[in-house]
């Protein structure tokens, strides 16, 4: 059952206490927060590690350096791929009012991630302290201009697709194609396609690339060779599942999951 947490912004009298508010934690490979849900806005940050977040709708995995905004009284569970540093800060709803109404992964900015950093130092923060307002205001307007990114896997709601979808979770690894997994659905190939087009808004190719790739960053936080893991994932070869990573990100494997500043880690 979904937990429901108090509010952070106000008093269990009702009084409020500020417009934003942070928590921090550092948190071992493995750790998963249980299904809960905030009365505020959330943008959850991943300093370092990877975080993967689930709700009825699907799923979204948080590289290093980015962040996930999770509208208020979104039920939601995380889990944590590597030594994860997470970073949240908790708005007042309505306060970022240009942010979409769903969850989406985002990229952060230089100046956006020190901004986080900074305001994390404060428990909460108020407008009614000019030093604090300030602060609140810069990361609002940083907040209207980010880039959304494709790290997203939304789940069909149609019970075939699901069990199709639960298949494919199991191991992301399955080669078979569409036509020998829906003998087990109880639904045809054209029946599943419509409905993976009409529910997720991707083709079921598209979706099952997307699955893969979400799978690959979990398994290289957690310390796995991008040769092993392009193997688990499906791909016979390192190169092809490094392409299709290129190819969705814009850039590699070991780059993505590197210090953070461009380095990469040794070894593939």
């Amino acid at each position: 059952m979904s937990h429901k947490c108090q509010s952070i912004l106000f008093s269990p009298s009702g009084r409020l206490l500020g417009e934003m508010a942070s928590v921090s934690a550092d948190l071992a490979h493995g750790h998963v927060i249980p299904e809960h849900s905030h009365p505020e806005d959330q943008l959850l940050f991943a300093s370092s590690g990877v975080m993967t977040l689930r709700t009825k709708q699907g799923v979204w995995v948080v590289p290093p350096l980015r962040a996930v905004w999770i509208p208020a009284e979104t039920p939601h569970s995380v889990a944590m791929s590597g030594t994860v540093s997470m970073r949240t800060l908790y708005f007042l709803p309505r306060l970022c009012r240009t942010l979409r109404g769903k969850c989406f992964v985002m990229n952060i900015s230089a100046l956006l991630r020190e901004l986080i950093l900074h305001a994390c130092k404060f428990k909460r923060l108020s407008k009614k302290a000019s030093a604090e307002q300030r602060i609140i205001e810069i990361i609002v307007d940083q907040l209207k201009a980010v880039d959304s990114i494709p790290l997203q896997l939304p789940h069909p709601t149609d019970t075939r697709a699901m069990r199709v979808v639960r298949t494919l979770l199991a191991d992301p690894s399955d080669q078979r194609d569409l036509e020998k997994l829906c003998k087990d659905c109880g639904a045809s190939k054209r029946t599943i396609q419509r409905v993976f087009q009409e529910e997720t808004k991707m083709n079921f190719g598209k979706w099952r690339q997307q699955l893969r790739l979400l799978h690959g960053l979990q398994l290289l936080a957690s310390g796995e060779k991008v040769t092993a893991v392009a193997l688990e994932v499906g791909y016979s070869s390192p190169s092809g599942f490094i392409s299709m990573f290129r190819k969705q990100l814009g850039t590699t494997p070991m780059r993505e999951l590197g210090d953070g500043n461009g380095r990469e880690p040794s070894g593939i």
